[in-house]
């Protein structure tokens, strides 16, 4: 229905007339200011459900109730759907870990060739603004500085890349021995972690160790109660599963857009109406 994306008030008000309380379980959908999750609430008694209030209250420990020291690894295609979040972050965090095809924008920005590896255009000004934000704060950035490398998404061989060496035939998709061991040390002296997308090509096998790597830091951590964890993203989540490892994180969101907004600062709509 229109009246549904347009929060339309008398279509509220008609379904609320199918009911005698609200009570908003799908965190995923409190992004969006429609009928059934924010106008609604304007017609009766209004909850968050159990699930909604489980998520809300792991986000809190990633974003207003953190126990420090703090590390965000995130990933992902795109630098520009994520620059919101980065720099939300970085006045929390202490520490903000870049890999993936993001990290080859960095790559690419400090100077070194990426080869044929995925680099988003026109996103100099966004990097910049994230290494000018981190410079008021004690957050430090850390991206690839050795890399595995390939001819094609498919190879079934890999080599490993100081930054300076990429050759113009090759693809960036998973990150370095040396890389790994400095983001393992990191999650070691972390109390807290968010981990949002993968650090390579994970598609591939042959390209999915430095992933893992990070999955098995955190569970080892999370093993002792040493760390509390978070993990958000189809991809992300599609990784942990492959290692049957859903279970060895405080916290999994599958609340895709809703997620990425709230770690943003967003106000969410869904959550307005219930406050």
């Amino acid at each position: 229905y229109d009246e549904e994306e347009k929060n339309d008030s008398s279509f509220a008000k008609h379904l609320a007339s199918l009911a005698n309380f609200y009570v908003n379980d799908a965190f995923s959908c409190s992004h969006r200011p429609h009928a059934s999750v924010s106008k609604i609430t304007d017609f009766l008694p209004s909850f968050a459900g159990l699930q909604l209030e489980t998520e809300i209250n792991a986000l809190k420990k990633i974003t207003t109730e953190i126990k420090k020291p703090t590390t965000c690894i995130i990933g992902g295609s795109k630098i520009s759907t994520k620059i919101g979040i980065i720099n939300n972050l970085i006045p929390k965090f202490d520490n903000i870990i870049i890999v993936g095809g993001m990290a080859n924008n960095i790559i690419s920005f400090k100077g070194n060739k990426i080869g044929k590896s995925i680099k988003e255009e026109n996103c100099e000004s966004a990097i910049k603004e994230i290494f000018e934000t981190v410079k008021n704060h004690s957050c430090k950035i850390t991206f690839p500085e050795d890399v595995f490398v390939g001819k094609k998404l498919d190879d079934k061989s890999k080599m490993i890349r100081e930054l300076g060496d990429i050759k113009d035939e090759e693809l960036i998709l998973d990150i370095g021995p040396k890389t790994i061991k400095k983001i393992k040390d990191i999650i070691e002296t972390s109390k807290t972690v968010l981990w949002n997308g993968p650090a390579g090509f994970f598609e591939n096998p042959n390209f999915a160790n430095g992933s893992y790597e990070i999955a098995n830091a955190i569970i080892k951590k999370n093993r002792n109660n040493s760390i509390y964890s978070v993990v958000g993203g189809g991809d992300t989540i599609a990784l942990i599963n492959q290692i049957n490892a859903i279970e060895n994180f405080n916290f999994v969101s599958t609340a895709g857009g809703a997620f990425l907004e709230y770690l943003e600062g967003k106000e969410l709509p869904g959550i307005k109406a219930l406050d």
